[in-house]
C-alpha cells in the first residue's frame, strides 16, 4: 500500500505545466503591439476647430500648436504664448523637418493667428497648416 502511495506521489510530482513557452508568447505579442502602435501627440488642450470643405489629413509627424478661445497658445500641453512659438518650433525642427499644424479655436482673432503663423515660419517651418473639422 505504501509503495502505491509513493508511486502516486511521484507521478503527481512529475506532472506540471511548463509556463515558460506561454510567457515567451505573451512577451512576443506585447513587443509586437508596442512596435506597431501609432502614437499621436496632440497639443494638449481642447479647441473648437472651424469647419472646412477642403480639409485633408496630414501624416503623423507634425508639430501641434493650439490657440484657445481665451487667446492662449499651447505646445505639448504647456502654455508658451506667442513669444515661445519660435523657440519651441526651432527645437522640434532641429530633430527633423516636419509641418506645423495650428489648432485654433474658431473665435480666435485673426491678428493672433497671423502672429503665431509668422513665428512658426520665422522658426524655419516650411509648411504651416490650420486644423479644421471636415
Amino acid at each position: 500500500m505504501q509503495s502505491r502511495l509513493k508511486h502516486k506521489l511521484e507521478q503527481e510530482a512529475e506532472q506540471h505545466i511548463d509556463m515558460s513557452p506561454l510567457l515567451d508568447v505573451v512577451f512576443i505579442l506585447l513587443i509586437f503591439f508596442i512596435v506597431t502602435t501609432v502614437f499621436v501627440r496632440e497639443s494638449g488642450v481642447e479647441v473648437d476647430k472651424p469647419q472646412a470643405v477642403s480639409a485633408s489629413r496630414l501624416g503623423q509627424q507634425v508639430i501641434f500648436l493650439a490657440i484657445t478661445d481665451s487667446q492662449q497658445v499651447f505646445f505639448d500641453g504647456s502654455q508658451i504664448g506667442v513669444a515661445g512659438v519660435r523657440t519651441s518650433v526651432e527645437q522640434m525642427l532641429k530633430q527633423q523637418q516636419r509641418p506645423v499644424v495650428i489648432q485654433a479655436d474658431k473665435t480666435v482673432p485673426t491678428e493672433l493667428l497671423v502672429q503665431v503663423i509668422d513665428e512658426a515660419k520665422l522658426a524655419g517651418a516650411s509648411q504651416v497648416n490650420l486644423a479644421t473639422k471636415q
